[in-house]
């Protein structure tokens, strides 16, 4: 064996050990006898990469290429580009690969990762569909898939790919949770309630109550949906305002299941479930654990499951389920809508933890103040109401400061005509109250809204408008203008 080889043997046996200053050290000595050797070279690259030395990963792996076009050496290089978010040169080296070598699964795979996030989205699928064909059983290239038909609205097709990934793996839990998600775009709630059951926000749910009340939770069994009418039930929160809002139409028929129900919201929740709900104890911030006893317990998404809901009712109730405080409503009345206009509120920006895509740009609004006999009201708060300055000059009322919690929130919403808004928990809020809104919908958007855009399944007073590939949020708004507001109201 010659002295390169040696070397080389040694190094990758250190290299696979993860020990990489030896094998690098190796791979260098190896070099020096033989400089020409592309898998030296390739395996080098490969170890730089590993320990994030890019820029020179990329010139090895090049180099590796120019003395052998090797398909593992192409593989090592787009997977460096992908690692960078440098989707144009992964899609020009893999192109540069097939031309003496088009059978690898792995390039195929990253071909579609990365039309995928250029937006090529029928490039994305004929690659991921490529590679499956040469590796059908790859658990990542049928989850890819499946993730990519459900973010173009194709819930069929995320089916069958979600259902690949689980008979591959049956305990992939985010491929569950996914899968539930499809069936509810498809409006199918029955195929999809069991799989919801694998959720994240369910089992963080759970967690926070157990961190906030040590042992709470485990003192008393999960419901399973069993008689509890002589049992008291523990319902609290998770995800966001909006689900919590949109969820919590199922309360009153689950008061009518049990003896008592102990609500736990989020606190800028408690006081309008408070007065929505005099017969359930919505509990406060802070309450003793000692003080708080009950059976069984749930989080509040799991209730249309629990509740035996189905496809046919489980958006009951559709109109207003929800109402204002009468008190918070005069006064917001006597102070910010005691005019005969048009009263239109705002809002452009939800949390971004979650979607950045359902952000407005507040620009996009400008054409709603070049409307006769209308005032304007932001109800933006908290992140993204800095973006308010841009309006500066415009006939905007801004209520953000009155919002204490979403009590005075649904008060403010009450004295309104109409709400245009993106898809956040002010829509929800004017979809409980049965008021008039728009909710601006990106073109990706979450999968409550279904496939039928043309009439909101959870709230009769809701309209959805979506955003198209190649339209801007104002193009939307001129829209809504036209259809909504100058033929409704002729402003």
């Amino acid at each position: 064996m010659d002295k390169s080889k040696e070397l080389l043997n040694r190094a990758f046996s250190y290299h696979t050990k993860r020990e990489f200053p030896k094998a690098q050290k190796l791979y260098i000595e190896a070099l020096k006898i033989n400089p020409q050797n592309s898998e030296i070279l390739n395996l080098l690259g490969l170890l730089k990469y590993q320990t994030e030395k890019y820029d020179d990963a990329e010139k090895l792996f090049k180099k590796s290429i120019k003395l052998e076009k090797n398909s593992y050496t192409y593989e090592n290089l787009t997977g460096l580009y992908i690692k960078q978010g440098k989707w144009d040169k992964a899609v020009s080296t893999i192109k540069e690969a097939f031309i003496t070598d088009s059978g690898s699964f792995t390039l195929w795979f990253n071909l579609g990762l990365a039309y995928k996030n250029l937006e090529s989205f029928d490039a994305a699928e004929k690659a991921y569909l490529k590679a499956l064909e040469l590796n059908p059983a790859s658990e990542k290239a049928n989850f890819n898939l499946a993730a990519l038909y459900l973010l173009l609205n194709n819930p069929c097709g995320a089916i069958t790919y979600y259902k690949r990934v689980l008979k591959i793996n049956p305990d992939d839990r985010e491929s569950l949770y996914f899968l539930s998600l499809a069936y509810f775009r498809n409006k199918d709630y029955e195929h999809g309630f069991n799989p919801f059951e694998a959720r994240l926000c369910r089992e963080t749910a759970i967690k926070t109550q157990e961190t906030t009340y040590p042992d709470l939770t485990s003192k008393a069994p999960l419901w399973q949906g069993e008689n509890i009418s002589d049992k008291t039930i523990y319902v609290y929160y998770e995800a966001g305002f909006g689900d919590v809002i949109m969820y919590s139409r199922y309360l009153k028929e689950l008061l009518t299941r049990c003896k008592k129900i102990i609500f736990k919201p989020q606190q800028e929740l408690a006081e309008w479930f408070r007065e929505n709900f005099p017969d359930i104890e919505v509990m406060e911030t802070f309450k003793a654990q000692n003080d708080i006893d009950f059976d069984v317990h749930s989080p509040l998404l799991s209730l249309p499951y629990l509740l035996k809901r189905n496809n046919f009712n489980i958006f009951q109730p559709t109109g207003k389920y929800l109402a204002a405080n009468v008190e918070k409503v005069k006064w917001y009345k006597d102070n910010f809508f005691n005019n005969k206009k048009m009263k239109i509120g705002i809002k452009w920006q939800g949390n971004t933890f979650y979607e950045t895509g359902r952000v407005i740009n507040v620009e996009a609004f400008n054409p709603l103040f070049e409307l006769n006999n209308v005032q304007i009201y932001s109800c933006q708060t908290f992140e993204g109401s800095e973006e308010l300055k841009k309006l500066s000059g415009k006939n905007i009322i801004d209520l953000s400061k009155t919002f204490k919690n979403f009590s005075y929130t649904a008060a403010a919403v009450e004295n309104m005509d109409l709400i245009i808004c993106n898809d956040t928990s002010l829509a929800h809020v004017a979809g409980a109250l049965g008021k008039p809104c728009i909710i601006l919908l990106p073109y990706q958007y979450n999968w409550r809204w279904h496939l039928d855009l043309s009439h909101c399944d959870w709230y009769d007073s809701i309209k959805l408008y979506k955003r198209g590939l190649n339209e801007s949020w104002q193009d939307v708004i001129l829209q809504v203008i036209e259809k909504e507001l100058m033929t409704r109201n002729k402003l």
